[in-house]
Order: C-alpha cells, then sequence, then structure tokens
C-alpha cells in the first residue's frame, strides 16, 4: 500500500475509502496477537453482550470459540453515535510530504486517513458518524449521520482538506470546541484530531472547552497528533537552518544541536503536563505519532466502544 503515491498522483487521496479499508482490513488481520482476538473479522456484526441484556440474540457459536459472550446486530439498529473533530491548522500540514511511503504523511493527511478509517468501521458497524473541521474559523460541520451519501460527503471533506493547504493560520482551537459542544445534543463518543500547538496562556481555556465537550455524557478522546522524530526528538542533522513558525510567520536561525537538549527536555514536560491535564478532566489522552501507524487509533475505538455501547 503505497499511500504516498496516491497523495502525489490526485493532489491528494486518489480514493481515501478504498485505502481506509486496507488500513481496517491490515488492523484486523493482526487482531488475533491483540485482547480482541474474539471480536475476529465479523466484529462488525456482533456487539458484546451486558448483563440484564435479552439472552435472545447472543451469538453461541461465537461464545465457545471465544469464551467471551456476544449478541447478534441488526441492520436497522444503530448504538453508537460518534463525532470526529479535524484541526486544519497550518501547523498540522507539516512537514511536507515529500516522500513515497506512508511514513511520510504529514499530520493532516495521517488525520485525514485515521478519521476515514474510524469511518469505515463505523460504516460497517451501521453507526452514526459526523464531522467537524476548524482552522481560524470554523471551516466544515455535518451531524452525526448513518447514510451512503453523507458518508461519501465526508470522505470528500477529508480530502478537501488534506489538499487545501491553509496560509500561515493560526488558531484559537478552545472557541471552535466550544461551538462544536454546543451543537452535539445527543450522547457520542467524540473524537478530536490536533497538534495542540497554542500559546501557553490558551492551555486553560483549551481545557475548559475539552470539558465542554463531555457535557451530556460524551466520551471524548484526545488524538495528540505530531511528527515524534521532528517535534519530539528534534532530529535534525547540526547544520545551521532557518526554523519557521508556519502559522505565524516568524523565524529563528540556529544550530539544531544548540538547543536540541533544552527543546527535548520543554516538550518532554509539556507532553507530560497534557497528560495529567487530561486524566484530571477523565479525557482519554492518544499520543498519535504519524510515523507509528493507525494501530492505536483503531484499537483505542475498540476499547472506547466497548466501553461505551
Amino acid at each position: 500500500m503505497n499511500i504516498q503515491q496516491e497523495l502525489n498522483k490526485a493532489g491528494g487521496f486518489k480514493n481515501l475509502e478504498l485505502l481506509a479499508k486496507q488500513v481496517v482490513e491490515g488492523f484486523i488481520a493482526g487482531m488475533h496477537k491483540s485482547p480482541f482476538h474474539g471480536f475476529s473479522a465479523e466484529f462488525a456484526e456482533h456487539k458484546i453482550y451486558n448483563q440484564g441484556e435479552s439472552t435472545k440474540h447472543i451469538d453461541w457459536k461465537l461464545y465457545a470459540k471465544t469464551d467471551r459472550l456476544y449478541t447478534k446486530r441488526y441492520d436497522e439498529e444503530t448504538n453508537l453515535r460518534c463525532h470526529i473533530i479535524l484541526d486544519n491548522s497550518s501547523s498540522m500540514h507539516y512537514p511536507e510530504s515529500a516522500g513515497t511511503s506512508i511514513d511520510n504523511l504529514n499530520k493532516i493527511a495521517f488525520s485525514a486517513l485515521a478519521s476515514a478509517s474510524l469511518m469505515h468501521i463505523l460504516k460497517k458497524q451501521r453507526d452514526a458518524v459526523g464531522l467537524s473541521v476548524y482552522s481560524d474559523n470554523y471551516d466544515f460541520y455535518s451531524p452525526e449521520k448513518g447514510s451512503e451519501r453523507h458518508h461519501q460527503m465526508l470522505i470528500h471533506k477529508l480530502n478537501e482538506t488534506v489538499i487545501s493547504k491553509p496560509d500561515t493560520k493560526t488558531t484559537e482551537t478552545y472557541k471552535y470546541l466550544h461551538q462544536i459542544a454546543e451543537k452535539i445534543h445527543r450522547r457520542s463518543l467524540i473524537f478530536v484530531f490536533t497538534d495542540m500547538f497554542q500559546t501557553s496562556e490558551d492551555d486553560e481555556k483549551l481545557f475548559e472547552a475539552l470539558r465542554h465537550l463531555k457535557h451530556n455524557k460524551h466520551e471524548v478522546v484526545l488524538f495528540h497528533v505530531f511528527d515524534k522524530a521532528k517535534e519530539l526528538t528534534f532530529d535534525f542533522d547540526n547544520r545551521p537552518k532557518r526554523f519557521i513558525d508556519v502559522e505565524t510567520g516568524d523565524y529563528i536561525n540556529l544550530y539544531a544541536h544548540n538547543v536540541k537538549v533544552n527543546y527535548e527536555k520543554a516538550v518532554k514536560d509539556y507532553f507530560t503536563d497534557l497528560k495529567i491535564k487530561c486524566g484530571q478532566y477523565r479525557i482519554k489522552y492518544v499520543e498519535a505519532d504519524i510515523s507509528a501507524g493507525f494501530n492505536s487509533i483503531l484499537t483505542t475505538y475498540m476499547i472506547e466502544r466497548q466501553k461505551f455501547v
């Protein structure tokens, strides 16, 4: 699967839906190594049995194989509502995707493909999904629906987001999360894809907005999207370079090795602080390194879905 070649040929994903399907199928193929072995490739047609429910629809054959109780799903059922929130600020379009492999996806392309993969599973589960995209504006909102037409519209929007890079756009993430929270009325599982770049003055406002997302008993998962090699470990050679803030245009000229130790400490401290605050607000925090693949994203979904339904 050469995802980056698809990006390069079409100025975006040539077939985002197909690529998402391949990501999910690869994940399912490896599930025998995970705690979800019992879910099998047919997981889309089952849900975990909860004590007190009718035993009428328990799949006893699956129970014999897995020693776990699952109930069969039916076409008219919609057990989950999910809303995906995508940060489309300029910093999410880093790094520029010049390679030819999946390892070279930038943050926005990684987030879009991860979102499409989640949508593929949700579609198979016959669940309702909505999407919000924001940058320096609230660019797009669509409520949770489960139709094929709606699914195709969201896929198109994700692809459009990847190829339409904003120029030096900053964003007040907290402002738009508050607006999104006001729109989601029925209990939902909410996934937020963001690189969490904002000024330190905005940190408390951001977590107030994330807490707002949890109203009405929503479950919130924060996927912290970053390029580990460049943004966490500052893995640059020691030639003089100009580092440019893609959101403000400000820049600084320096040798990477002169600041590497202090930079790594500051960023690791920031990441740790994010995890602690998410724990305090009962928000699921998941590191999403763009070079590490999509298994952590899909595994998180599986865990949260079991807790949610």
